[in-house]
């Protein structure tokens, strides 16, 4: 990787931290705390967000006709996540101690937490773990697939793509055969992710 480029993803990483930094901020405006992986509000914002919550009648009667008729499509997409989460929890666990490739930490990706907002009725609860699921395994395939990328073939694309993971940019050019030699001739850094 140029110079260039490591210091702007070092850039990246400092900005990173600032967005940590300002959500911890928030955290505390909405006073709530995590303790061991718990979510705690006060009792006051607590009491406060129940008297928000919206009843599950009065929610799909103001959801209109279309929202509540296509939820079903939507749901059904439940399936393919959980065979995906399967099949890569599965490959990781059994490719990963093979290869010496650090494993991916689930609950660094998956979150379903929201859940726990009392302002929030039943489907509400639902449709956020679901977008939480499903977002959070999404990320966490990704980072396997990227991991895994950067094992076996990390040759950058010759067109421009979107959505690159962190170690693409370290990657051999596309076209530089020496550089892709010089590569597979390193211990890659993926062992140790």
């Amino acid at each position: 990787m140029n110079d260039k480029i490591e210091g702007l993803l070092n850039k990246i990483q400092v900005l990173e931290a600032e967005v940590e930094s300002e959500i911890e901020e928030q955290r505390r405006r909405f006073h709530y705390t995590i303790k061991e992986k718990r979510i705690r509000f006060e009792a006051a914002v607590l009491q406060g967000h129940r008297e928000l919550r919206t009843g599950i009648l009065r929610f799909i009667r103001e959801s209109g006709f279309v929202n509540v008729l296509f939820s079903p499509v939507i749901y059904v997409q439940i399936v393919p996540l959980l065979l995906l989460d399967l099949a890569v929890s599965l490959y990781q666990f059994i490719i990963f101690p093979v290869y010496g490739i650090a494993k991916v930490p689930r609950d660094d990706f998956i979150a379903v937490d929201r859940h726990h907002l009392s302002y929030l009725n039943g489907i509400e609860k639902l449709n956020c773990a679901f977008c939480g699921y499903a977002n959070g395994l999404l990320a966490y395939s990704r980072e396997i697939a990227g991991r895994s990328e950067a094992y076996w073939c990390p040759i950058k694309h010759a067109r421009k793509m979107r959505g690159r993971h962190r170690r693409y940019f370290d990657f051999a050019e596309y076209g530089d055969a020496d550089g892709f030699r010089k590569k597979e001739k390193e211990t890659p850094a993926i062992r140790n992710a």
